[in-house]
């Protein structure tokens, strides 16, 4: 058996894709923050750890069951984990259910501190992770993310860290949550071949190459469309324009996509490009939220 290093174990969480489910929760965070809402910032902390904690099970759990299904193999842009021979499948499996173990007792602290509705809402996140692969297998991956990463995130967030919920955070969960969904929808396109090999049809596959090229320049373009307009109508401060910074980087992955779906090296990286993009998306629609705030704290103190 390979000797594995911390390091090793840690790779295998797929760390790159954290900011998938951290920055719904820190954009939400801020949009509340901006809204004078009265923050329970311990709660804050430990809803950003706990969705993370969250994160990390799925991903764990998704590749075991991408790989018994060999939708994930020696020759495939999947995780590798498990088909470089570094981890046993077993072991990765073993690791989903303790990960799952601590994100639950981490769901049932907040729960504890907050009250029922968290609950359901942690059950549905849950019920959503676990069917995931099952979910993905048939053509409804991608409706699953904008759940798990976007619209539960948020109102669980609302309610964990101010005792209601807030609806309006759907407003923030739309943009950040198709950005999120581009991530998936570019892996799912580039591996269409080796996907159906695998016996499994994703929604990319149940489009076709050129109409899930289009969906993925719509998931990463459309958001700025979005916030543009909710700026306009005042549903936004005006300031969180201020993400238009990030268009040319969405525009260059839309354009990569759209030159190059026939081609699987050409969109190899788009899966990680998208994630890159929804955590510079995310991280600036914060700052601009939070910005006016932060400015009227500085000249306070000069």
């Amino acid at each position: 058996m390979n000797k594995r290093t911390i390091k090793d174990w840690f790779i295998a969480t797929r760390p790159w894709s954290f900011p998938a489910s951290a920055m719904p929760i820190i954009v939400s965070i801020a949009y509340l923050f901006s809204k004078n809402a009265a923050i329970n910032w311990y709660m804050a902390v430990w809803t950003l750890i706990g969705m993370v904690l969250f994160h990390i099970t799925g991903n764990l759990w998704s590749d075991y069951f991408d790989f018994k299904k060999k939708v994930d193999d020696t020759d495939t842009f999947g995780a590798t984990s498990i088909t470089s021979g570094l981890f046993q499948a077993n072991e990765i499996r073993n690791f989903a259910i303790g990960m799952l173990v601590v994100s639950v007792l981490s769901g049932l602290g907040i729960l504890y501190c907050t009250g029922l509705p968290i609950l359901w809402i942690g059950m549905a996140g849950a019920v959503c992770m676990l069917l995931y692969p099952f979910l993905k297998y048939n053509a409804l991956g991608d409706l699953d993310i904008l759940m798990t990463f976007a619209f539960l995130p948020t109102i669980g967030t609302s309610y964990a860290i101010t005792g209601a919920i807030d609806w309006s955070v759907l407003y923030i969960a739309l943009p950040v949550g198709l950005i999120t969904d581009g991530i998936l929808h570019a892996n799912n396109t580039r591996d269409m071949a080796t996907d159906k090999r695998a016996g499994i049809v994703t929604m990319a596959m149940s489009m076709g190459k050129k109409s899930a090229a289009w969906l993925y320049a719509f998931e990463v373009t459309f958001p700025y469309l979005w916030i543009v307009v909710c700026a306009v109508m005042g549903i936004f401060k005006f300031h969180t324009i201020l993400v238009l910074i990030t268009l040319p980087m969405a525009i260059k992955c839309a354009k990569t996509m759209l030159k190059g779906y026939n081609d699987t090296n050409a969109i190899a990286m788009l899966d990680m490009q998208a994630a890159q993009l929804q955590m510079l998306f995310s991280f600036t629609l914060s700052f601009s939220l939070i910005s006016d705030k932060l400015f009227n704290l500085l000249f306070s103190l000069m």
